[in-house]
């Protein structure tokens, strides 16, 4: 049977109030421990802030410190230069995240049609497999070497889809034979000027035999006079005397 009158209905106003109490004590727990959360979750937050801060302070130390010689900002930034590929080649690549190298370039990925270095090989200090580092992949250029924000900007060769063509060429600049348009050889190449600001090859250096020069020196083409690149030899527009194409190659 069920009890009915006062009793029953203050049994049930208790019951109701023990209730409520009890949602009201679990509702608090609730919010004390989402605000203790919080709290822990910014303190984390501060603190990973701060830890990654110091990270990216000691790594611009350490970039400084490569090779022990001071950081001097690329031209490139500040107004475009040429570069000889000595200048270029054999340089360390230095990941910004870590501040110390992570391979070394080993040559120039020179495109034939338009004269521009797309790249550079390089070897990967850790395992020594053969990368390639784009040049759009480069944050600065230091005296110490090139640097990247980090190791994995370096891809391996068959995951350039783009520079597959050229890359089947193998192309290089240097050691290749110079004729005239009228078939008159002018030397071969043996070195070549880069603009650092774009990396177009703006000027090559021609080395002519001692019987063609009295020096034995170089002639410094300039990239107007090219006339046409095939696999084997680099054709120029005919020499003039006086033209900037006749002049001697500066010592640099």
């Amino acid at each position: 049977m069920t009890r009915e009158g006062p009793l029953a209905a203050s049994a049930w106003d208790e019951r109701d109030e023990a209730t409520t109490k009890s949602m009201d004590s679990t509702l608090a727990t609730t919010i004390v421990r989402v605000t203790l959360i919080h709290r822990i979750a910014s303190g984390l937050y501060e603190a990973a802030a701060k830890r990654g801060k110091h990270e990216r302070l000691e790594n611009a130390k350490k970039i400084k410190k490569v090779n022990n010689s001071p950081v001097i900002r690329s031209p490139r930034y500040t107004g475009s230069m040429l570069q000889l590929s000595r200048g270029l080649l054999n340089k360390s690549v230095l990941s910004l995240r870590t501040g110390s190298p992570i391979a070394t370039v080993t040559g120039a990925i020179i495109n034939p049609n338009n004269l521009k270095i797309e790249g550079f090989y390089c070897q990967d200090r850790f395992d020594k497999k053969q990368l390639i580092l784009l040049y759009q992949d480069i944050r600065d250029m230091l005296p110490q070497g090139y640097v990247v924000n980090d190791h994995d900007v370096l891809s391996e060769p068959n995951e350039l889809v783009r520079l597959k063509d050229i890359l089947a060429l193998n192309f290089a600049l240097i050691g290749k034979q110079v004729v005239t348009v009228g078939k008159q050889k002018v030397g071969k190449v043996d070195d070549y000027a880069a603009e650092t600001e774009t990396m177009y090859i703006q000027k090559i250096y021609v080395s002519q035999s001692i019987m063609k020069s009295f020096t034995g020196g170089s002639l410094s083409i300039d990239r107007s006079q090219i006339n046409e690149i095939t696999p084997r030899r680099v054709i120029i527009n005919e020499l003039m005397k006086g033209s900037p194409a006749a002049a001697a190659a500066p010592v640099a």
